[in-house]
């Protein structure tokens, strides 16, 4: 029984683990977008949905697939898929595969599939694990090549107690675990509140995007979920409140895991802002609150990480119905895994296997293989292994000996496309609609597929129009506000005012002015903001254009009124205009802010005019490779030295000398370089005024603005700096063992002891350590850059049996490298040159 994939071996594996809020999922599609194909399995058709939704406009439509148990989109050009983790290609041949949430391996019903994608799935250049970090221990054990990397939760979740409903703050989201509890709590808020948006496991997908949407648009100010929100939804909440802390797992009712409270907790803050968590106080629940040990996991993150994954054959024998039952009963072999719990596919298999009439006839490995096929239809009603089984055995009935023809499916799809009906109806006719949403994606099970696919993704269109009507009828009141009432429609009869830079309508606050950025204050009571909001956007203009004109008066008087931040120039603490990719690297085009769009044509014009001419003073010190830049467009360079000076003008006017072309320059395209303020040394290609911190900062912004990352440059720019082996080498510099050198100052020692060289003639000779001590440079280090610049060492004779006198130097002889040998990579001897250096070590100490 395989446990590990042998494919794809050389591929880098690694698993990014971690609480919520850690920005995993950005991650996996920043890497997808990377690679030239690649999959992401997702526990959610929703989850997969929404990233589909983001990867087609990077991408294009036509090379992203969306493949789902119930919607399939493939172009037939496709190089990038999006799957819920039961649709993923195993065995595809994709430079890129990533697993989402992969410690839902320990999931009692998926848990299997989990753990066969996170043993077999694999990318051929990269595959990343994205789960929590409770998962680290398994990764270790089942994947020991797997690089694993942690990743810290962005804002900070505090405990904050129990409170009643009435003093739940706006932005919160409550969470119960029975459609009951879900329905009183909205009816509440409805009436206290006016409303709340509904989000449970049993809506489709559809459904709890459009009750998400009206939460997110501000219309109302409360989310009410079941446990479904933990996974999937990002949500702009700042408290997560409790109304209970146990659910009912489909065994037993029992309190939840600390790590199945943090999942839910998680919800509350979004990226780098904090938030909150607590029960709800008068709820009815029986549950004690938080115990202090729950408390202190959740806020700290440590949870008890687990010990086995839930395991199933993912290719078991289908010779016959005993020996497919047999595989898929058989435990795994590894301690890690452990069996997996009788899933509902198993238990609906077993049941039909029971029925000798039902399966009367069966043969062969294809109809065993086909017969497991439809029991595996996921039970999207609910209703058990019992009652899902009898179905299972009815569409069996009519898939044994053919296909389900075009008419039949048709007319079980329009007996449920129905948009009458209560919230529970709708509920169940979307669910039946999903199941024949499954069968109709079928090639090999319905004629006419394509047909009756787009008739099955309607009629759950449709219905799920019907059903967020009915939740938005019963649980949100669209009552008037009083201020409407008062000042009638028109907003702007509401005074408006300006205080430092606080916005006020009416005399109430309900945001700030920051820069030319309008930022809505977060306690604005939503029955006002609408009405605020409306009257304040009739005055933001003038507003903002007060300021462009006291912005472009400060950049007249001041070149420091503007700073340069990353890729965006800001002003008092806030960003005004953003660079981009301008004509060429050195030349950034000036994006103004979206905020300025509604300022007059001509003051914009202006105030880019002001922000360009301050820019062009900001990066003056790259002028040396605006010449370098400049003289790689002439044609009568040659084209060696063209292609030189703009790989040159590239990597910021630092070159290693191995693998560029200087080696093919004349000599008077040397001299020309020379001119051009470039210098070549014995290791590296250098232009000695880009080694200045200035320079450094304004071509590292250069950088930010085309989306490239780089390691920040070192203020002061000291001649030698301790450098631990994980950190990033900063421009400018060369490694040399525990320190890095400014590559200056290192050509500066090299060209020291070519004197000596030279010199010496044909001779050996001694080199003093004494100017590379004086710049802070280690023996070590120093003796590593001679062996990097051809330098070998001659270890003196050691003193015999009664001589006396002190140690006597190395001496030294000079091998010219060889270009084509990688310096950084042409170590010194590793036998007697490793040992004469160790010895040298010990001497120069």
């Amino acid at each position: 029984m395989p446990q590990h994939s042998s494919s794809a071996d050389s591929s880098r594996l690694k698993a990014v683990l971690g609480p919520t809020n850690t920005g995993k999922t950005h991650l996996a599609i920043e890497r997808l977008c990377a690679h030239s194909s690649g999959a992401i399995g997702f526990p959610l058709r929703l989850l997969a949905r929404e990233v589909y939704d983001k990867v087609c406009p990077i991408k294009g439509p036509g090379q992203v697939a969306l493949i789902t148990g119930e919607e399939k989109i493939e172009p037939k050009t496709a190089r990038y898929l999006l799957c819920t983790v039961e649709a993923m290609p195993v065995g595809a041949d994709l430079a890129f595969v990533a697993l989402d949430e992969a410690q839902l391996a320990a999931d009692r019903e998926r848990g299997h599939i989990f753990t066969d994608r996170l043993l077999h799935a694999r990318g051929r250049e990269e595959t990343m694990l994205l789960g929590s970090a409770t998962l680290e221990p398994l990764v270790k054990a089942l994947l020991p090549r797997a690089e694993v990397v942690s990743r810290p939760r962005f804002s900070t979740l505090s405990h904050s107690g129990a409170r009643k409903l009435s003093r739940i703050p706006p932005r919160s989201a409550i969470v119960a675990f029975s459609a009951e509890q879900v329905y009183a709590v909205a009816e509440m808020l409805r009436r206290f509140r006016g409303g709340a948006a509904v989000v449970m496991g049993a809506l489709s997908p559809e459904t709890r995007n459009r009750q998400v949407a009206l939460y997110q648009s501000g219309e109302v100010d409360y989310l009410v979920a079941t446990d479904a929100i933990g996974m999937g939804l990002n949500l702009d909440i700042d408290h997560v409140a409790f109304a209970g802390l146990s659910k009912f797992d489909g065994q037993r009712q029992r309190r939840l895991t600390t790590a199945e409270m943090a999942q839910i907790a998680g919800r509350a803050g979004r990226h780098q802002r904090d938030g909150t968590f607590g029960t709800l106080a008068g709820s009815g629940s029986h549950d004690a609150g938080f115990t202090p040990e729950e408390v202190y996991a959740i806020e700290e993150h440590r949870f008890p990480p687990l010990t086995r994954l839930f395991w199933r054959e993912p290719e078991p024998d289908c010779s016959s119905i005993e020996s497919l039952l047999a595989d898929l009963s058989r435990p795994p072999v590894r301690p890690e895994l452990a069996p997996a719990p009788e899933a509902i596919d198993l238990a609906v298999l077993r049941r039909l296997a029971e029925d000798a009439d039902l399966l009367a006839g069966l043969r062969g490995q294809a109809q065993v293989a086909r017969l497991w096929d439809v029991c595996r239809l996921p039970d999207f009603r609910q209703h058990g292994a019992e009652v899902h089984a009898r179905f299972v055995a009815r569409l069996w009935q009519d898939l044994r000996s053919g296909m389900l023809g075009g008419d039949y499916v048709a007319a079980a799809i329009a007996q449920l496309d129905n948009p009458a009906g209560d919230i529970d109806t709708l509920q169940m006719r979307i669910a039946a609609i999903r199941s024949w949403a499954y069968i109709a994606q079928r090639p090999d099970w319905v004629l006419a597929r394509d047909e009756m696919a787009a008739r099955a993704r309607a009629a759950e269109a449709r219905l799920s129009d019907a059903l967020h009507a009915r939740l938005t009828e019963r649980f949100v009141n669209r009552r008037t506000s009083v201020l409407m009432k008062k000042v009638g429609t028109d907003a702007a009869l509401l005074p408006v005012a300006l205080v430092g830079d606080e916005v006020q309508v009416d005399r109430e606050p309900i945001g700030v002015l920051a820069g030319f950025r309008f930022r809505i204050d977060p306690a604005t009571r939503l029955a006002d903001r609408k009405m605020l909001l409306a009257a304040a956007e009739r005055h933001l203009p003038a507003l903002r254009a007060a300021r462009a004109e006291q912005l472009i008066a400060a950049l007249g008087e001041s070149h420091s009124a503007v700073s340069l931040t990353g890729s965006s120039l800001v002003w008092e603490c806030e960003p005004v205009a953003q660079l981009v990719s301008g004509r060429t690297l050195l030349a950034p085009r000036l994006a103004l802010d979206p905020a300025l769009a509604g300022v007059e044509l001509r003051l914009r014009q202006r105030l880019t005019t002001a922000l360009e001419r301050w820019l062009e003073g900001a990066l003056a010190p790259l002028e040396p490779l605006r010449a370098i830049e400049m003289a790689a467009s002439d044609p009568a360079a040659g084209p060696d030295l063209r292609a030189f000076l703009i790989r040159l003008v590239e990597t910021g006017g630092m070159l290693e000398r191995h693998g560029s072309v200087l080696d093919r320059l004349s000599k008077e395209q040397r001299d020309y370089l020379r001119k051009l303020g470039v210098r070549v040394g014995a290791l590296d290609v250098f232009v000695p005024a880009m080694l200045k911190s200035p320079a450094l900062a304004a071509w590292g912004t250069l950088q930010v603005a085309r989306g490239s990352r780089v390691a920040t440059a070192v203020p002061g720019m000291p001649p030698v700096l301790a450098l631990p082996a994980t950190a990033a080498l900063p421009p400018g510099y060369r490694r040399l063992g525990p320190q890095a050198a400014r590559i200056d100052i290192a050509e500066k020692l090299l060209r020291a002891a070519h004197g000596v060289r030279a010199a010496a003639g044909n001779k050996t000779f001694v080199l003093d350590p004494a100017l590379a001590i004086s710049t802070g440079l280690a023996t070590v280090g120093y003796a590593q850059l001679l062996g990097l610049a051809g330098f070998k060492p001659i270890m003196p004779r050691p003193l015999r049996k009664g001589e006396f006198g002190p140690p006597q130097p190395p001496r030294w002889r000079w091998v010219p490298l060889r270009r084509e040998v990688e310096p950084s990579r042409a170590a010194p001897d590793t036998a007697g040159a490793g040992n004469a250096f160790a010895a040298l070590v010990e001497l120069l100490r």
